[in-house]
């Protein structure tokens, strides 16, 4: 289909998936594409009653779901995996016209959640629990002990619009490879895409209930304070992980927040390599990743041949329609980002920061920011950008940086460039982050990886083995 065929086309009416059967919303709300303005889905704002529904019918199914058999569940999820991969380029375009990511990144990170279902597949087969030497004491010998593993139950998840299918497989996977049952809320800004990746899992053959999707904020406390819900897992901003994080009770949660993206760059890495590396995921995915590089270190004996060659790098990227194979950054989520970026940006200059690249805004759409002779105190320092714009800081002592991040409320993950095995482990021993990237910028990650953060940039860690682990709960067995 052309991209004039597509914007010309009626929107599409998304139902929700309750109890194993679509359901109409009587109110909904409209999604546009960011770089067309055009209306390419009505989503529905489900009601408290469709909440109620979405949870009993996940209550219902946890029994079917713990029944299953681990390589029935991995059965299962290899079937949807393969069904998501066949479906790469619909589900890819769909995002890329909701959300304004460039396609070939759409397209990838479609590729990557049915890579992503086929390891938890893997996984459904390998929950482990831990024999207990019992005869360690007088009172235990004799005896035979085990924890062993069993699905919680009910897991809601939510999920956002900057990797809508990447974050939607990261919590779908897991959650039904532990045989549990699943309500879904995506984000009302990237719906579409993530209704036509259910809709492909579902063709695999998971027992009715096992996925419902609801959508809207009116239910969304509803779905993480019910008593029968017995995990939550959300990514998100910082402020609404805490009101989840105060709304749940006893309940165990995954929460997956922000950062400001440090990276180092030590006068002995490859620097062509840092600079190229670090350009591109300062503004990929438009800067909309809890991890893009936002705040460079720079060694001051190579700053200055670093800068060059970030603007060199910065100047090749290419912004442009979304739907353009050629295009390497698309859209901010909508003009509002975009707008708060553009603020953002400016306030840091009234400041006293230079932009050596400032970007131009065009509705959705902001080019590339590079800022140099910052401090601690501006916004674009201390506070998530989420958008295309970076810093450059140059040091000479790296060890009060190292603590300078640990001591902020920050501590998703950082990266390093240099070939000094000792600052290398001085890094990932005093740094207090969920991850350490040497030799790759804060944005790296790989799906089969605990990734995640402490302090305010989380609790938990996503990844299939761990998820999985997160989403069981342990079960003491003792033989007399």
């Amino acid at each position: 289909m052309s991209t004039q065929e597509q914007s010309s086309a009626p929107p599409v009416r998304i139902r929700m998936q309750i109890d194993g059967q679509w359901r109409e919303a009587e109110q909904t709300h409209d999604v546009r594409d960011p770089y067309r303005g055009d209306v390419i889905a009505l989503a529905p704002i489900s009601s408290l009653r469709d909440g109620e529904d979405a949870l009993e019918a996940a209550r219902k199914a946890k029994t079917a779901m713990a029944a299953l058999p681990g390589h029935e569940r991995a059965r299962l999820l290899h079937r949807a995996a393969d069904l998501v991969a066949a479906r790469t380029e619909q589900i890819g375009r769909t995002m890329a016209r909701e959300t304004g990511k460039a396609l070939r990144d759409a397209i990838v990170e479609t590729q990557r959640a049915a890579e992503l279902i086929h390891l938890c597949a893997e996984e459904a087969v390998r929950i482990q629990g831990e024999h207990i030497p019992m005869d360690a004491s007088s009172i235990g010998a004799g005896k035979i002990a085990m924890m062993m593993r069993y699905p919680v139950g009910v897991v809601t998840a939510i999920t956002p619009f900057n990797g809508p299918i990447s974050l939607t497989a990261h919590k779908l996977g897991p959650a039904l490879a532990a045989g549990n049952a699943l309500v879904l809320k995506p984000s009302p800004k990237a719906p579409l895409c993530v209704h036509q990746l259910v809709e492909t899992v579902l063709e695999a053959g998971f027992p009715a209930g096992a996925i419902n999707t609801v959508y809207g904020d009116t239910v969304g406390p509803r779905i993480v304070s019910d008593p029968r819900v017995d995990f939550v897992s959300f990514t998100g901003s910082i402020r609404v992980g805490k009101m989840i994080r105060d709304a749940v009770g006893m309940k165990r949660v995954a929460l997956e927040l922000g950062g400001v993206g440090p990276t180092f760059v030590h006068h002995d890495a490859d620097i062509a390599e840092a600079a190229k590396a670090c350009a591109r995921n300062g503004v990929a995915l438009a800067g909309q990743s809890c991890v893009s590089v936002q705040n460079i270190y720079v060694h001051k004996r190579v700053h200055d041949r670093f800068v060059d060659a970030v603007l060199q790098e910065v100047d090749a990227i290419r912004f442009g329609d979304p739907l353009d194979m050629a295009t390497e950054v698309g859209t901010l989520i909508d003009e509002e980002a975009a707008i708060r970026v553009e603020r953002m940006v400016a306030e840091a200059v009234e400041e006293g920061a230079c932009a050596l690249r400032a970007g131009t805004r065009r509705g959705a759409q902001l080019g590339a920011t590079v800022l140099s002779q910052v401090n601690p105190n501006m916004r674009v320092v201390s506070d998530e950008i989420f958008g295309p714009a970076f810093s450059i800081q140059p040091y000479e002592d790296i060890a009060p940086l190292f603590a300078a991040i640990s001591e902020s409320a920050y501590g998703l993950q950082c990266g390093i460039y240099t070939n000094s095995l000792d600052l290398a482990l001085s890094a990932i021993r005093t740094i207090r982050t969920g991850g350490v990237i040497v030799n790759g910028t804060s944005r790296w990650r790989s799906d089969q990886m605990p990734y995640g953060g402490v302090k305010d940039s989380g609790i938990g860690r996503e990844g299939p083995k761990f998820s999985i682990r997160d989403m069981t709960e342990e079960r003491l067995f003792v033989l007399n």
